[in-house]
């Protein structure tokens, strides 16, 4: 079968070039993801979001309004080095919504790829992205998500996870659930809530920012927590 089949797959790969080649730059992007999504569909791994990696504008990439994680300049500065230097080697996670492509893990990729002249004008002002699972699409678990993403790195700033903490539990996600999908115990849940609760707590009074934290990864965090 496959000596019956090798002739014509080679025929076909060799039209493809000479067929991209007709095309503007943004008709042959789309014509790619077309390809690629035609055999995404049929790949044995279809169900992981990274077999299927799109082109996309950057213009239609946008931040989410919840994400705790921030980069401190010299460490932005390193990112957009280390994508100068070694290109895009993680695609940015995102998912779909009224044309508008919304950042769930790789803010700070993304935001590379627009603010950095070197990198947008090799990327041709385009994006690489994939798709969060359909399964995942609601925002609580987008949010439990970019959580997760966070926490795998290690880092991720407390303040603004208390905050989504506290979202989730308003949008009736118990206790355990929160540490299920976080990977947190209920004493970190419990510490997060309260957090969140002295911050509102001491919101107008001059020494709130005494309680706003900063960034810390989870070992340190149980490390202050233990002492």
């Amino acid at each position: 079968m496959s000596d019956y089949i090798n002739p014509y797959k080679k025929e076909i790969f060799r039209l493809i070039p000479h067929w991209l080649e007709i095309m503007s730059l943004d008709e042959k992007i789309k014509a790619i993801n077309e390809l690629r999504e035609f055999i995404h569909e049929i790949s044995p791994f279809n169900d992981e979001p990274v077999d299927m990696v799109y082109w996309v504008k950057n213009d239609i990439v946008e931040a989410n309004d919840y994400n705790p994680n921030s980069v401190a300049p010299p460490e932005m500065e390193l990112l957009e080095r280390s994508i100068n230097a070694d290109g895009y080697t993680q695609p940015i996670v995102s998912w779909a919504r009224d044309g508008v492509v919304e950042v769930v893990d790789g803010f700070h990729r993304h935001r590379v790829g627009k603010e950095s002249e070197v990198v947008n004008k090799r990327v041709k002002g385009y994006l690489p992205i994939v798709k969060i699972k359909e399964s995942q699409e609601g925002k609580n678990d987008r949010m439990a998500s970019t959580i997760r993403h966070n926490r795998a790195r290690g880092k991720h700033k407390v303040d603004s996870m208390a905050e989504i903490v506290i979202e989730l539990k308003r949008r009736n996600w118990s206790d355990k659930k929160i540490g299920k999908e976080l990977g947190m115990d209920q004493d970190e849940v419990l510490r997060l809530t309260q957090i969140q609760g002295l911050a509102e707590m001491f919101s107008d009074e001059d020494f709130s920012e005494a309680w706003r934290a900063e960034f810390i990864n989870v070992d340190e965090a149980e490390e202050i927590e233990e002492n």
